[in-house]
């Protein structure tokens, strides 16, 4: 099994805390730039949400 295996079965059924600390680590190495490479920290925000987080946008609703 590899690591990204085991990442993956950790985090499932917990979507709601990957999305959270996604966001968060995001924010500080956002931080660090001030900014100068948001466009790129958010795309890898979101293909990690993809793969851990449900899937989920930042900007949608959760879905039932």
């Amino acid at each position: 099994m590899s690591m990204m295996d085991k990442l993956k079965s950790m985090l499932k059924g917990h979507e709601a805390k990957a999305d959270k600390g996604i966001e968060k680590a995001g924010d500080m190495v956002d931080e660090k730039p001030q900014g100068k490479f948001q466009g790129q920290v958010d795309t890898a925000q979101d293909k990690l949400r993809e793969q851990y987080g449900g899937g989920q946008e930042k900007d949608q609703p959760p879905q039932d």
